[in-house]
């Protein structure tokens, strides 16, 4: 096995914050770090990894709170999509009003698009641009799984009623992913994991599956 996963469940909102660990080297990414960095840092130092990326697959404040924190101690690569700065801007002034630091919420290091990749070791990941949630929501793909963020869930999708959303792009995201193997497993941004070919048979939200119900 060449990559292992860590989840940790994290903040108000219960995010999964991953770890996507490469075995041979040690170096991994971190993706959505959105509260409760003590517990995320344990994991990465009872592990003994290195995070060389802290990637976002989206800029909500749910998912990012802990970066600034992680990015300070481990001197890791902020990552998100080149469209989501607008989000990502909009969610630090959100949450310096709220008292959090500036400093919490440093700039990206390397934005990217679809089809770039990112690569630890010798795993890699392509990154699939799946607006609809958020203009730069993005999904991971690599190693027969797909980290999808707030775009799909199990039984269920992302929800496009907040500044940015967006059905009619969400629908168009799903239908990319849908393309996919259907073996490929999911690792979604809120809930438990599932498979690509669990979703296309039973969740109704996916297009031409049924009613769309928007969750989170």
């Amino acid at each position: 096995m060449v990559m292992r996963i860590e989840k940790i469940v994290v903040g108000q909102l219960e995010v999964n914050c991953y770890i996507i660990i490469d075995e041979f080297t040690t170096d991994a990414i971190v993706v959505d770090p959105g509260d409760e960095f003590e517990r995320i840092a344990e994991v990465i130092d009872e592990k003994q990894v290195t995070p060389r990326y802290i990637l976002f697959t989206h800029a909500h404040y749910d998912h990012v709170c802990a970066a600034g924190e992680l990015k300070a101690r481990y001197q890791a690569s902020l990552v998100m999509h080149e469209d989501e700065k607008t989000t990502y801007e909009f969610t630090r002034k959100l949450c310096l009003s709220w008292g959090y630091d500036p400093e919490d919420f440093p700039q990206p290091d390397r934005t990217v698009r679809d089809k770039d990749k990112i690569t630890i070791g010798k795993v890699f990941f392509k990154v699939i641009h799946s607006p609809g949630h958020t203009p730069g929501s993005l999904c991971i793909h690599g190693e027969k799984t797909l980290f999808t963020g707030d775009t799909l869930f199990k039984g269920s999708v992302g929800r496009t009623d907040l500044p940015g959303g967006d059905t009619e792009k969400l629908l168009s995201s799903l239908n990319k992913i849908l393309l996919l193997p259907p073996e490929t497993r999911i690792f979604c941004g809120h809930g438990d994991e599932t498979t690509l070919a669990l979703e296309s048979k039973k969740n109704l939200s996916l297009p031409g599956r049924g009613q769309t119900g928007f969750l989170r």
